[in-house]
């Protein structure tokens, strides 16, 4: 099927191809091409027709799938561009003078139907069609985990993770494949924490605003990657951000308050880190303080100073192994906000937790009922600061280092119809639970 396309229009489609070739037509109302390309047969020659060149060529075998296709018309401009996979329209750009026009990367190990029209001011046309495959490739490179996951509701900074399964070498034509759209307008970044994984979050102190879908795409398909390693498909996911839930607390104050919305709905007494146990240079039994993230919940988590190297049952040093209702974990090294009937004549008074934000049952089972993953939770009053990688704890690192950790360094604008590169994402990812918790 032949699509008109309009000047500068952009079709979205998932597939593209390798420049191997050419088809060249002199000739009015005509089409066809032999497989190195050269002027179509079946018709006569006119040396007032203009001209059109597809590559690849008809009958291309390996075309390279980071290439796409090119159509071109000389002496004229093209009037019409159709360039198919399956059936499928692939989407294009229509130079601003409609004299050549340029797919998107092209899907490895598929067959592409190309048509063009071009028509000249003495009112001449020209047609041409081309045939071709793309090369299969035997290193794809393929999205094997994204979250938060398709239709998830999350807090206020969740951020995107992207994994894949195999290196990127080639990081900056994959991050040019990811778009993130957002439906109230916000700016954000990607950082490469590993040649296999990036994230994406917000600046600093400008989370998601609440209520709204976000839309992650990742048209990978013809990108390469590296050495013979291409992307074979495109992936999107959607999700939604709620209320705006934001979690302050106060280590010195023994405080904590939740606010929806902007507005105070609770708040209770706590019981943080005592400190005392020193491993490496670092306090553990401190809680950090910085900008946590919810990470994962657990009705009922299994706490034990194992992980620490104390035995459990040698209460003399320290150890224990319990079993903790109503826990939300907010980092990688053990800490929680979660119930401590136990303590609750310590809650804000005293700090004898391991590191935990140990809470009234009552509250803890509500703000387990209630949060989001990916709710803000800020900690102050110790001086054992988060590190940028504990959990998703990224808001600790500095907006520009963030920035600069992408392949482009570059700011990313979400909005509707904004942004500066292309994105996708697909299952949630949510931390495990982990007996080396802390308590």
């Amino acid at each position: 099927m032949r699509r008109s396309l309009t000047g500068g229009s952009f079709r979205s489609v998932r597939a593209a191809a390798g420049l191997t070739g050419a088809v060249l037509l002199f000739t009015a109302a005509c089409s066809g091409g032999g497989k190195s390309g050269g002027i179509t047969v079946g018709g006569t020659e006119d040396a007032a027709a203009p001209q059109l060149t597809i590559t690849p060529g008809d009958g291309a075998g390996k075309a390279r799938p980071e290439q796409g296709v090119v159509v071109k018309a000389a002496g004229g401009t093209l009037e019409n561009v159709s360039v198919t996979l399956r059936g499928r329209p692939v989407a294009g750009q229509m130079s601003k003078d409609r004299t050549s026009w340029k797919s998107r990367t092209l899907t490895p190990g598929s067959a592409y139907t190309v048509s063009a029209t071009a028509k000249n001011p003495k009112g001449k046309t020209a047609t041409a069609s081309s045939k071709f495959r793309t090369l299969t490739t035997s290193t794809p490179l393929t999205i094997t985990d994204v979250s938060p996951g398709q239709g998830a509701k999350v807090g206020v900074g969740m951020p995107i993770t992207v994994t894949f399964n195999r290196a990127v070498t080639d990081r900056r034509a994959v991050e040019k494949a990811l778009t993130v759209r957002s439906t109230k307008p916000n700016v954000g970044a990607w950082y490469w924490v590993s040649n296999q994984q990036l994230i994406f979050r917000t600046k600093n102190n400008a989370y998601w605003q609440a209520n709204q879908r976000i839309t992650f795409n990742a048209r990978l398909a013809g990108v390469k990657a590296g050495n013979g390693v291409y992307g074979t498909s495109d992936l999107t996911r959607r999700f939604t951000i709620g209320d705006s839930h934001i979690i302050t607390v106060s280590t010195r104050t023994k405080r904590l308050v939740v606010r929806k919305n902007g507005k105070v709905v609770k708040r209770w007494g706590i019981s943080a880190g005592k400190g005392g146990m020193i491993r490496n240079g670092v306090d553990v039994y401190q809680t950090t303080s910085g900008v946590h993230l919810t990470m994962a919940k657990a009705r009922v988590e299994r706490m034990t100073s194992a992980w620490m190297g104390v035995d459990p049952k040698d209460k003399e040093k320290g150890g224990y192994d319990e079993k903790i209702p109503f826990a939300v974990r907010i980092s990688n090294s053990g800490e929680y906000i979660h119930s401590m009937a136990s303590t609750v004549w310590a809650q804000g008074r005293q700090n004898v937790s391991h590191g935990c934000l140990n809470s009234p049952p009552a509250s803890a089972e509500w703000f387990f009922n209630w949060s989001y993953l990916g709710d803000p939770v800020i900690i102050t009053g110790s001086s054992r600061k988060l590190d940028a990688f504990n959990g998703w704890s990224y808001y600790q690192m500095p907006w520009n280092q963030w920035v600069k950790g992408g392949a482009l360094d570059r700011v990313v604008n979400t909005g509707p119809a904004a942004g500066t590169s292309p994105s996708h994402s697909p299952a949630t990812q949510t931390p495990p639970s982990s007996p080396s918790a802390t308590g």
